[in-house]
């Protein structure tokens, strides 16, 4: 397994770019499964999990090759030519994977897949996907862990759906099957987040009809059929967050070129509360206190604070001048990195789904592993400020989402090197 060797390095400067959000990218790949024809996608992260999918759709019969460093070219054949059954051993590596049921239930009218893996991090069920899907005219079932998913004869047809939780990856997969659906489909609490907005952009550029943009109502007018993309990836928040925690948590003063403000308000107030000051609107700047201070922190839907958040904030607040609490209001077994952390010497305890976290003016190095892909860059930021050699087993965990987490935080100063 690969691992990070953190060494302490003073506060960190300069300026970095984020690159194409992994949450948006996954699924403009899925989309483009709705057209027949050459899809190009730009600004997209060269990350583990792009290659994931791009295997998904190869073994689908797509055609998928970079064609320059952060452009993918996505060639998609005929209905007839696409095949309809996802590879077990690929899917399982990713969650993201199930935003394909939708397209290829709306464009081949058939879909079997197993049911998705990627990171553990507790239950996340699938039933708002197949009680949407099933609602719009699909027979879907769960058959010995495999999705199987048919519809009649003809398109799907359009619904009302009401999710009871604004489920992101829900969304993105009942949106991508509305767009070729016949009639009107309505998503009533959908989710908000600017990946969501992102893929409705995509759609619409390839000649789907939504509205409500942004908002928790999304209305799709079905269209007979879609043109392939030609669409420029939306800036990825989690990381620009990550990079700005690292300027909080060291003391630095970091910029994010593409970072947007109205994308992350909610984790940029929580920065200017432990001492950041900060900057900008397309291209963020931080600069971090001598030593953040404490606050309470909740994770809640966008636009609340975000569970992927969550890691790298409880790192910075470990460091924090007095005692803070975060509570987890999304995931129930997202405090699994928790006790990576007080290896290396943070007082934070774990009390149901909320944390406590005393703040020590320094952590001390030691051999910690990630558990999933924000977690891992929480321990990579919290050797930082550890006094000696920190080592971050389990690194491909954070390969699934950051493009060379270790050259980027270099590129800053900081003493990090992928073993």
């Amino acid at each position: 397994m690969g691992r990070f060797v953190v060494r302490p390095s003073g506060p960190l400067a300069g300026t970095v770019v984020a690159g194409g959000a992994k949450n948006a990218v996954l699924k403009e790949m899925a989309a483009c499964l709705l057209a027949e024809g050459m899809h190009r996608l730009r600004n997209v992260p060269r990350i583990d999990d792009v290659d994931t999918m791009s295997a998904v759709l190869a073994s689908l019969g797509c055609r998928v090759h970079w064609a320059d460093d952060h452009e993918l070219s996505i060639g998609v054949p005929s209905a007839t030519r696409l095949a309809t059954v996802a590879p077990a051993v690929d899917v399982a590596k990713l969650r993201a994977s199930i935003v394909v049921l939708g397209p290829l239930l709306a464009r081949c009218g058939a879909a079997s897949l197993p049911l998705p893996g990627g990171d553990d991090f507790g239950n996340r069920p699938v039933n708002f996907h197949l009680e949407g899907l099933g609602a719009m005219g699909a027979d879907v079932r769960v058959l010995r862990g495999v999705i199987e998913a048919t519809r009649p004869v003809g398109r799907l047809h359009g619904a009302k759906l009401t999710l009871e939780y604004p489920s992101h990856t829900a969304t993105d997969n009942l949106l991508m099957a509305a767009a070729t659906a016949e009639g009107t489909t309505v998503i009533d609490n959908a989710a908000r987040e600017p990946e969501v907005e992102d893929l409705a952009f995509m759609l619409n550029s390839m000649g789907a009809s939504i509205t409500g943009l942004g908002t928790s109502r999304l209305v799709i007018e079905g269209v007979d059929e879609l043109r392939p993309a030609d669409h420029e990836v939306v800036a990825d928040r989690v990381v620009s967050a990550t990079y700005l925690a690292a300027a909080a948590i060291t003391g630095g003063e970091v910029t994010v070129a593409d970072a947007r403000r109205e994308h992350m308000e909610t984790f940029l107030r929580k920065l200017a509360t432990i001492g950041c000051e900060l900057s900008g609107e397309v291209g963020i700047t931080a600069k971090g206190p001598a030593r953040p201070g404490a606050c309470d922190i909740a994770t809640l839907p966008y636009p609340g604070v975000a569970t992927d958040y969550k890691p790298l904030l409880v790192a910075v607040l470990s460091v924090a001048d007095g005692t803070s609490v975060v509570t987890e209001n999304l995931f129930d077994g997202r405090f699994r990195y928790v006790e990576e952390l007080v290896k290396l010497g943070a007082q934070v305890t774990t009390e149901g789904h909320h944390v406590v976290i005393r703040g020590v003016e320094r952590l001390t190095a030691g051999s910690v592993r990630a558990t999933d892909v924000r977690a891992g860059a929480a321990l990579v930021l919290a050797g930082l400020v550890a006094d000696g050699t920190t080592e971050v087993a389990n690194a491909e965990h954070v390969d699934r989402g950051y493009q060379d987490l270790a050259g980027t935080l270099r590129h800053l100063g900081a003493d990090v090197e992928r073993a």
